[in-house]
């Protein structure tokens, strides 16, 4: 059911409001909303404003930041998190693991988690289209230019339709921030329950829908032409011809990548050539002989990570499949980001990763590094830009979650988002401002007066929130 009401500004006194209020289950008539604007309370004597001003919100493309290191700058996301809003009422194994409890909090609040660190903004569902506008706005601001997804394929098996429900949230504010993405393919999803051929026919169902959803957007990465591809192996389809076959029903082949030494034999032979390069992931194999080797390939892409501190073990989950790396407060980072510049010819660094809180690999803000990996980022990257502002869009989060029932606040907060998404950035700082200081004298007086009885009252007679066009007295 949708509802639409205009809200416009006093005339005479008195509030005027269009009459034409739809909704696909019922009309309701204009009788009916005076009664409930004389329920509310509402005091048609109350004096106008002559300084009010209308709020038309103004959405605004998004501008490059400009950057002194030419370097494409790619970062690996998961979006494999759920919270109980978007569980079923139960927190996602990746918050959980096989024996940690979200639901029992610390005296500081914090959510038991299975993670030796902690998100700044807390543990989160991937789908929440607050923590997606929180992440790619610290992105873009941090020099990053694209996101690759971990994409566990079209299966409805397990987790995987969340997954991929989640990276398509993701895909749809991309373009709104102004990044570019691709995909990260996770070949070991066909390992349960099919055979030789089934693997080969399911990557293939798994093809079409990247070709018909992702590959042909304008913000997806193209190299050499042809969509980016990456796969986080191969792990299950490992034979030159099953390849061939699987990109057989696309219409342009794609860019594709392996893991560091994986395209030998699984992918490429003397005979066929599937994959164009290889990528660097951290493993026992020196990062200097990887990048020894990237003269091999036709596209190579470098690899940076904080460190890596996985809580397998502790979790339930076996085994850690690799040593701890610390995280030397930034100095590995740092490390490795001047490892990859030095390395001649590396045009592509995937920075590893975004959120795998898992394996301690986080670059996003948490409460034992705050903005340390995003800050190094910066300087890398050469914008001009520092941890102020991604302290702004922290603040803008906050905002947005403070202010998460109240329509006229939003709409203010996605102005910001707006400003900040355009580079005007002091507009951005000014509107948060404002919002935080809780400077609604003037620009919501109208709220005050309907947001919360109004609202109130509409949700009683529609059995939901208004959904109101962006004409609003704020």
């Amino acid at each position: 059911m949708s509802t639409q009401v205009k809200l416009m500004h006093y005339r005479n006194g008195t509030l005027s409001i269009f009459s034409n209020i739809k909704t696909k289950m019922r009309t309701i008539p204009i009788f009916t909303i005076l009664s409930c604007l004389l329920c509310t309370g509402y005091n048609s004597e109350k004096p106008q404003n002559k300084n009010t001003k209308k709020f038309i919100l103004e959405i605004l493309e998004p501008v490059t930041v400009n950057k002194s290191n030419e370097m494409k700058l790619y970062v690996h996301y998961m979006p494999w998190f759920e919270d109980k809003t978007t569980n079923n009422g139960i927190w996602g194994q990746h918050w959980t693991m096989a024996n940690k409890n979200p639901n029992i909090t610390d005296t500081n609040g914090k959510h038991e988690i299975a993670s030796w660190y902690y998100p700044v903004i807390g543990p989160y569902a991937s789908s929440d289209p607050d923590v997606i506008e929180y992440h790619l706005l610290l992105m873009k601001y941090s020099g990053v230019d694209g996101v690759l997804i971990d994409w566990y394929g079209t299966r409805d098996l397990w987790d995987y339709p969340a997954n991929k429900r989640n990276a398509e949230a993701l895909v749809k504010t991309l373009v709104k921030v102004g990044l570019e993405f691709a995909v990260v393919y996770e070949d070991r999803t066909l390992r349960e329950g099919l055979n030789s051929f089934d693997k080969v026919a399911q990557a293939k169902a798994d093809m079409r829908y990247l070709e018909t959803n992702f590959f042909n957007r304008d913000n997806y990465i193209k190299i050499k032409g042809k969509p980016l591809l990456l796969i986080f192996g191969p792990q299950e389809i490992k034979t030159p011809s099953d390849w061939t076959s699987v990109f057989s029903v696309l219409k342009t082949k794609p860019t594709f990548l392996t893991l560091y030494a994986h395209s030998a034999g699984n992918v490429n032979n003397s005979t066929q050539t599937n994959s164009e390069g290889e990528y660097i992931w951290p493993d026992a194999t020196s990062m200097e002989t990887k990048y020894s080797r990237k003269n091999d390939f036709e596209v190579f892409m470098g690899g940076a990570y904080p460190g890596f501190n996985d809580y397998y073990k502790e979790g339930g989950w076996g085994n850690s499949p690799l040593a701890a790396i610390p995280h030397e407060n930034g100095a590995l980072f740092r490390e490795l980001l001047e490892m990859a510049a030095r390395a001649k010819g590396v045009d592509y660094l995937q920075l590893i990763t975004w959120n795998d809180f898992g394996e301690g690999t986080m670059i996003e803000p948490t409460l034992e590094f705050r903005y340390t990996f995003l800050t190094e980022l910066q300087r890398f990257a050469g914008v001009s830009y520092n941890v102020s502002v991604l302290e702004y869009i922290l603040k803008l989060y906050d905002l947005r979650k403070k202010y998460k029932n109240n329509t006229f606040a939003q709409e203010k907060i996605t102005q910001a988002f707006y400003y900040l998404v355009s580079l005007q950035t002091e507009k951005a700082v000014k509107l948060i401002d404002g919002l935080i200081a809780g400077d609604f004298s003037e620009s919501f007086e109208i709220e005050n007066v309907l947001h919360s009885s109004f609202n109130e009252t509409w949700q009683q007679v529609w059995g939901e929130e208004l959904i109101a066009d962006n004409i609003y007295n704020l």
